[in-house]
């Protein structure tokens, strides 16, 4: 197992304090103390990061690092009444029983049998600016455990997205585990030391943790597959939108696509996403379910289409500041096309968009 100690170290400073890093035997080696830094940037431009053409499909795992103090009033929270992270004072979620690690959190990656993992990629992100000040310098580290598994140390391999505005510091790092999934069964992964702020602000504490796994299978349909990411606010009418091109699907295609963003609060509307499949945007749909108002579905939650709702643990059902959803694309391809578009806003949220997804049937 491996820990970076400099997460440890660091939970109420700002400094540079040295990284150390605890292993014992079986762990992944991780960055020496001194190692560079992954690059930052304050917006990252949303571009393609996977597509493939294939039977199969994208699944999920995502959970929360961060929540409000145990009290009347959270515990509904929790359970699925409307309110903010700014309303409480927010704490670690931590249900791993490692004194090594102050936060932790676990969710279900559910692939059908017979599946090959062909792409897998894990985000992590929060706010570092609450009652306390995290370092930024952890922002590329976090802890992962397969099911089963002991923790590695996984380093971010891409350019971090880290911003301030608003009243809060945010940022969201990502790593390529492809390799690390397609090797372990499907079950519980645990993702620990996201480098989140706790306490109590304006602005709110909020933060976690988004698995995302392309597999091959050949019973399932043949799909399109593509995931996107970036990091960009979307207050005051800033949207992402991403043109999927070169599909060829039919009249009444099924499909999917689900959405990572950071800030999002119940009950304040005003955000959407929307499907498009023509150039001059009168075929769109506002995609929704039961979990998400197609005018609020930046509002706090993780979920799923109707019966395919991996386990969490803890499973809230209003995560305070943090959305990873999955939605039915339902009406939305009801005549034949070879394009789609997603289009991600927010009119009073200050939220950030940090990743999109989809799949959809090919003829």
């Amino acid at each position: 197992m491996c820990h970076s100690l400099g997460p440890l170290l660091r939970r109420a400073t700002v400094g540079g304090l040295a990284l150390a890093v605890m292993c014992v035997p079986g762990g992944v080696p991780a960055a020496a103390p001194g190692a560079p830094l992954a690059p930052e940037a304050s917006s990252l431009t949303f571009t393609q990061r996977y597509r493939a053409h294939q039977h199969g499909g994208i699944v999920r795992a995502a959970n929360a690092a961060i929540t409000c103090r145990p009290a009347p009033s959270c515990r509904d929270v929790q359970a699925g009444e409307r309110g903010e992270n700014g309303d409480f004072d927010m704490f670690y979620i931590d249900v791993d029983n490692d004194p090594n690690t102050y936060n932790s959190s676990s969710a279900e990656v559910r692939l059908p049998a017979g599946s090959r993992v062909t792409y897998a990629r894990l985000y992590w992100g929060g706010n570092l600016r609450v009652g306390e000040q995290k370092p930024p310098q952890d922002n590329e580290r976090v802890l992962m455990a397969e099911p089963g598994g002991d923790y590695k140390q996984l380093v971010a391999d891409t350019v971090v997205g880290h911003h301030v505005a608003d009243g809060a510091e945010a940022f969201q790092a990502s790593a390529d585990v492809t390799q690390l999934v397609r090797d372990s069964a499907p079950g519980l992964y645990t993702v620990a030391q996201v480098n989140v702020a706790s306490g109590k602000s304006a602005a709110g504490a909020w933060g976690g943790w988004t698995l995302v796994v392309a597999y091959e299978n050949a019973a399932e349909p043949l799909r399109d597959l593509a995931i996107w990411d970036g990091f960009a606010p979307l207050r005051s009418g800033g949207a992402q939108e991403m043109r999927l091109r070169d599909l060829g699907f039919p009249a009444g295609a099924g499909g999917y696509a689900g959405l990572v963003a950071y800030n999002g609060d119940r009950g304040t509307t005003g955000d959407s996403l929307t499907l498009t499949t023509d150039q001059g945007g009168s075929a769109s749909t506002d995609l929704a379910d039961s979990a998400n108002p197609a005018d609020d579905v930046l509002n706090s939650t993780i979920s799923g289409p109707e019966g395919n709702r991996p386990a969490r643990v803890p499973a809230y059902d209003n995560t305070l500041g943090y959305d990873s959803d999955v939605f039915d694309l339902g009406r939305g391809l009801q005549h034949a096309g070879d394009q789609a578009t997603l289009r991600l806003s927010s009119q009073r949220d200050a939220a950030w968009a940090g990743v999109l997804f989809a799949a959809v049937d090919a003829r």
